[in-house]
């Protein structure tokens, strides 16, 4: 059976779908065979980051509405033949997302794939509901920022509770923290909270930072998940938290720990 991990974190503009592609994209480039979905409809993002929004035909809505198969909406990536992408619909609106339909795809997925990552939408409503209910595994992405730590908070209430698993008593979903947009020399400054007050707050097991890069935006805008640079500092870190999440011990980098002047507003310790 494949691993369902869920990309998520209540706010937009975080990274998530930065993180599904980085994510996926070396799961793929160490062997494993991936798929990502989009679960963001009525935006559709993750094709672009993908490089790929041209060839878009059919997306999981068709699939769900029974008007192509899984086959036919499935893309192959163009860097990695192990990875391929389900893209969401523009078009339709997220009701269109359906609980059954979404577990058909999920089911058929797990005899061919070993890792599904899931894009989850911003926000706690139907797509970012049907993007957690079936994980495994949750990256909470999170800026180091009071409101961005809030609602991941609020969404870890809500992968601890309306979960398959929950539900049906099993095992929870494993949590980790991947903290985006991170800038030691921004924490020294008081501007932003540091990785210690953020660990504070949400009691996460830390799988990676990622340090502020204008390499993020560049290869957004390429078309190319940011860690296929292999000589920018994001790239570096996405490619060490997927050795990370598969069991190699990597020493975590661009971490500044010595402000810890937030945390009194969460009343820590």
């Amino acid at each position: 059976m494949a691993r369902i991990i869920v990309v998520t974190s209540g706010k937009g503009g975080v990274g998530k779908t930065t993180t599904s592609a980085a994510i996926s994209m070396g799961l793929a480039k160490k062997g494993n065979k991936t798929v990502v979905i989009d679960f963001d409809v009525g935006l559709r993002n993750l094709d672009l980051i993908m490089g790929c929004e041209r060839r878009v035909v059919y997306d999981i809505i068709n699939v769900i509405n029974g008007e192509a198969t899984l086959n036919q909406a499935l893309i192959k990536d163009k860097n990695c033949n192990l990875l391929s992408i389900l893209p969401a619909s523009q078009t339709r609106n997220k009701d269109a997302l359906t609980l059954e339909g979404v577990e058909k795809i999920l089911e058929e997925l797990s005899k061919d794939f070993k890792y599904i990552v899931c894009d989850s939408p911003a926000g706690i409503e139907t797509g970012a509901h049907l993007a957690m209910y079936f994980a495994d595994d949750a990256f909470v992405v999170t800026n180091p920022e009071v409101s961005s730590v809030r609602d991941s908070d609020r969404m870890l209430g809500i992968l601890s509770s309306k979960s398959r698993r929950a539900e049906r008593g099993e095992e929870p979903i494993k949590e980790y923290l991947l903290l985006s947009r991170y800038s030691p020399e921004r924490v020294k400054s008081g501007e932003m909270l540091s990785l210690e007050d953020v660990q504070d707050i949400l009691s996460l097991h830390l799988l990676g930072v990622i340090p502020e890069s204008k390499s993020v935006l560049t290869s957004s805008n390429a078309g190319m998940p940011v860690i296929l640079d292999e000589k920018s500092d994001a790239g570096q870190a996405y490619d060490d938290i997927v050795a990370r999440y598969l069991g190699e011990n990597r020493p975590h980098r661009f971490i500044d720990d010595k402000s810890g002047f937030f945390r009194k507003l969460f009343g820590g310790k």
